[in-house]
C-alpha cells in the first residue's frame, strides 16, 4: 500500500494549490459578498488549467486521469471556498459520473467535451417536495411519445438551478412502483416548459445557485434518455462517486479552517506569548489535524479501491459520513481558537463553518450514510416504510 503521491500527482497538486491560494482567495470573498456563481471568464481559466474532466476518458475531451487525481485537485479548491470549488465538483463528480459510465455514446459526445472545455455546466436534479431521502417516491414523470420524452413535475433543492446549462433529471419513466420505474433524462436549460423558482436563501453555500425547478410538459428527443426505467441501481452506483466529491468538499473546508487557525495561533499573542504555547491550544490543534487526516485516508481508500470504476456504497458512505462530521467539529474549533475574530465576517472562518454544515445535508444526510453503512455490513437494505 502506497501513501506517497507520485511525481506527477505532486506536480498536479502543487500547481493547483498555488493557483487556488494566489488567485482565488479574493474571488471567493467576492462571490460570498455578491452571492454570485463563478463568472464565465473564470470558467475559461479553470478549463485552461485543466481542472475539468480530470477523471473523464480522453476520447470525450477529458484528461484520462484517476478519481484519486480528481479528489486531489478538488480539495485544493475547497480549501478556499465551496463557491470556487463547485464548478470543479460538478465537472468531475455527480452527473458526470452517470454520463461517463452509463450515458449513450451520442449524448456523451455531445455533452461531455463541452463540460471539459468549460463551456457547459451540468447539474443533477433529484429531490422533490415529497421525495428527498425517500428518493424512490419521486413523482416527476418522463413519458415517451413517439420520438420525444415529455417531462412533467417539480424538483426541489437543485444546486446549479438556473446557472447550469444542462440538467440530469431523475424521473419516473414507467408505471412500475418504487425504484423500478425510475430513470434519467438530460434536459438543456432553454428547453420550452422548463422554469426555475426563486433562489433559495441558505445559511451557507453563497455563490452556489439553489432553486426549485418546474417541468411543464418539457419535450426532449429520445437521444436524451441517459438511463431508462429500471436502472435506479446504476444511478445510485454513480452517486457513490458523487458522495466522494461531497467528502472532498468537506475535507477541503476542514483543511482550510485548520490551516487558517494554525497560522493564527502562532501569530496571535495573549498573556505575553503566542496562543500556540498554551497546552490547551496544542491539544485542539492535534485533534483537528488527526480528524482531517483520518477523513482524507477514508476518502483516498474509497477512490483508490474503485480504480477506473465506481466506489462502493460502503466505502463512499463511510468517507462522506466521517468527513461531514469532522468538518463541523474542525471548523467550529477553528472559530473558537480565533475568538471574536473567528466570529467576524472580516475573516474566512465563519464562512467555513456555515458551509461545513451544508455538506452534511447535501447528497444524503449523515444519518442516512450510517444506515447505508449498516446495510452494507449486513448485506441487505432496510425498509424504512415498515
Amino acid at each position: 500500500m502506497q501513501f506517497q503521491l507520485n511525481e506527477s500527482q505532486q506536480a498536479l497538486q502543487a500547481t493547483v494549490r498555488r493557483f487556488a491560494r494566489e488567485q482565488l482567495t479574493g474571488l471567493a470573498r467576492e462571490l460570498e459578498e455578491k452571492d454570485e456563481s463563478l463568472p464565465d471568464e473564470w470558467m475559461k481559466r479553470y478549463a485552461e488549467l485543466g481542472v475539468f474532466g480530470i477523471n473523464v476518458p480522453e476520447q470525450y475531451g477529458g484528461h484520462g486521469l484517476s478519481h484519486f487525481d480528481a479528489v486531489l485537485v478538488l480539495e485544493e479548491f475547497a480549501r478556499v471556498s465551496s463557491a470556487v470549488a463547485m464548478p470543479v465538483f460538478e465537472a468531475n463528480f455527480g452527473p458526470m459520473a452517470v454520463l461517463v459510465h452509463f450515458g449513450p455514446e451520442e449524448l456523451k459526445n455531445r455533452v461531455i467535451p463541452r463540460v471539459c472545455k468549460g463551456e457547459l455546466v451540468v447539474a443533477v436534479t433529484m429531490s422533490e417536495p415529497d421525495a428527498g431521502t425517500a428518493l424512490t417516491d419521486l413523482r416527476t414523470r418522463g413519458e415517451v411519445h413517439k420520438d420525444r420524452v415529455v417531462i412533467s413535475g417539480n424538483k426541489r433543492w437543485c444546486s446549479g438551478a438556473g446557472h447550469a446549462g444542462g440538467y440530469l433529471v431523475y424521473c419516473r419513466m414507467s408505471d412500475a412502483p418504487g425504484a423500478a420505474g425510475i430513470g434519467a433524462v438530460y434536459v438543456e436549460k432553454n428547453t420550452k416548459g422548463l422554469r426555475f423558482g426563486k433562489r433559495e436563501e441558505l445559511m451557507g453555500f453563497r455563490g452556489i445557485m439553489t432553486a426549485d425547478m418546474a417541468f411543464d410538459e418539457v419535450e426532449v428527443p429520445l437521444e436524451n434518455i441517459v438511463l431508462p426505467a429500471g436502472n435506479f441501481r446504476k444511478l445510485m452506483e454513480a452517486f457513490d462517486l458523487e458522495r466522494c466529491g461531497n467528502t472532498t468538499m468537506s475535507i477541503g473546508i476542514a483543511a482550510g479552517a485548520f490551516e487558517y487557525a494554525l497560522q493564527y495561533v502562532q501569530e496571535r499573542k495573549q498573556f505575553g506569548k503566542p496562543l500556540v504555547d498554551f497546552q490547551a491550544v496544542q491539544i485542539k490543534l492535534a485533534e483537528m489535524a488527526m480528524k482531517v487526516e483520518a477523513a482524507r485516508l477514508l476518502l483516498h481508500k474509497a477512490v483508490l479501491e474503485a480504480g477506473d470504476g465506481l466506489p462502493t456504497m460502503l466505502a463512499s458512505s463511510m468517507a462522506k459520513c466521517f468527513a461531514n462530521e469532522i468538518v463541523r467539529e474542525v471548523a467550529g474549533t477553528a472559530m473558537q481558537l480565533m475568538g471574536g475574530y473567528g466570529y467576524s465576517r472580516q475573516f474566512d472562518i465563519e464562512r467555513h463553518l456555515r458551509d461545513a454544515w451544508g455538506w452534511g445535508i447535501a447528497g444524503g444526510t449523515i444519518d442516512v450514510q450510517k444506515t447505508n453503512i449498516a446495510a452494507a455490513l449486513v448485506g441487505r437494505r432496510f425498509d424504512q416504510r415498515r
